[in-house]
């Protein structure tokens, strides 16, 4: 069935001789290429997922520098309107107190000013009673 001369030894040596010359001129290159890409691809993989993580980080320090200047603008705004409530009030008082101060001044220039109306109406009331009396009775009688 199968003859075993020399032309088996020849093939299997053209053979090997073959499979050497495609290793050295195609495989070995071919692989280089393909490990070469591969090295490639995980490197930039590896960096890609260094840069993701490096701007999550910085996104969650943002947020949180955001969140801090919220609450700091947040108590300003609330220790100017405590302030401003403070103030206002004061003015109020003072405006209030004020106000009193001229009704109480007020009130003292009227009692004046009535008291010294009694006095000037005594005085003319006494001058007209003695204008009546003088008629009535006489001038000598009168006084």
């Amino acid at each position: 069935m199968f003859d075993f001369d020399a032309t088996l030894p020849l093939m299997a040596l053209q053979f090997l001789l073959l499979a050497a010359l495609l290793n050295v001129i195609f495989y070995k290159p071919l692989t280089k290429v393909l490990d070469d890409r591969d090295n490639y691809i995980r490197t930039n993989t590896l960096d890609a997922k260094e840069r993701l993580a490096k701007a999550e980080r910085l996104t969650q320090e943002y947020e949180q520098q955001l969140a801090d200047a919220r609450r700091q603008s947040q108590a300003a705004i609330e220790a100017a309107q405590l302030e401003a409530k403070k103030i206002t009030a004061q003015k109020i008082a003072e405006a209030q107190q004020e106000a009193q101060q001229e009704r109480e001044r007020a009130a003292i220039e009227i009692e004046q000013q009535k008291q010294q109306a009694f006095s000037e109406l005594e005085q003319q009331v006494d001058a007209l009673s003695r204008q009546i009396l003088e008629k009535l009775l006489g001038p000598a009688l009168a006084r």
